[in-house]
């Protein structure tokens, strides 16, 4: 154990700075809180710090080396959590080396998650999740999608991000460099029905921003539009889904193909 630790206030400025993009890059962290979180993650990440009671160290004592591990009480745990609820342990790994497109084999082997200009931490936590139950192990992301380990997508992971890489590139470049490899996906409101409609075991789909859905670089390269229909087909319901939710259908339907559910 770390006996002598300090939170300084150079040590508060940088814990506090990992909110934010630039704060992550400049000190190489990110921050991971409450069990099942941060013991996820320990098998992917290497952590620098981890902050915990001593009653929660007792119990994972296998976990982390002596010299990352600092135990305190509830008032230092408070201080650094950014959740509602002070939880019992919170670490903060170290920054991995951004993920690279995988190359053509990959892409004609598996089925490939894309989303375009995605904005809320929440949303891309969830399909992290979603994605990592549903064995779609990459995403690829525009730049301007928020970023990975952003506190509130690590979280809404669940863990997810130990098994999830997202790729981040320049989206329509990536898909126009594809070509005829595998067929490109996406979800608007003139497609055709996804219950309906032939899907391929592999490819990539595309789901596009909360707000405009997927920007026109972007769909110039979507060879099959799919919709997802309300039930029944001319009933009075919201004007969109979350893309949460949305992600959590498409997928699904591709993956009944493979239980021969359609």
């Amino acid at each position: 154990m770390i006996s002598d630790f300090q939170l300084t206030n150079r040590l508060r400025k940088e814990f506090d700075s990992l909110d934010e993009v630039k704060g992550r890059r400049r000190s190489g962290l990110f921050v991971a809180e409450g069990t099942k979180c941060v013991l996820e993650l320990a098998v992917a990440f290497s952590p620098r710090y981890v902050f915990a009671r001593p009653e929660w160290f007792a119990e994972h004592c296998e976990v982390f080396a002596d010299d990352v591990c600092v135990e305190c009480g509830g008032t230092l745990l408070r201080e650094l959590t950014r959740l509602g609820t002070t939880p019992p342990v919170i670490a903060f790994f170290e920054l991995p080396e951004p993920a690279e497109c995988p190359g053509e084999d990959y892409f004609r082997a598996n089925l490939v998650l894309a989303l375009d200009r995605l904005q809320d931490p929440g949303n891309l936590g969830t399909i992290m999740r979603t994605c990592d139950w549903m064995g779609v192990h990459t995403i690829l992301a525009s730049r301007d999608t928020v970023d990975t380990f952003n506190p509130k997508t690590v979280q809404a992971t669940m863990g997810a991000l130990a098994r999830v890489r997202v790729v981040y590139c320049n989206l329509d470049e990536v898909l126009a460099s594809l070509g005829d490899i595998v067929p490109v996906y996406g979800t608007f409101l003139d497609g055709t029905n996804i219950y309906t409609s032939e899907l391929s075991r592999t490819g990539v789909v595309v789901m596009g921003n909360e707000g405009s859905g997927i920007g026109e670089a972007v769909e110039a390269h979507v060879g099959r539009r799919l919709y997802i229909p309300p039930y029944p087909a001319d009933a009075q319901t919201v004007e969109s889904l979350n893309v949460g939710s949305a992600t959590a259908i498409v997928l699904s339907a591709f993956r009944s193909r493979e239980y021969g559910l359609l």
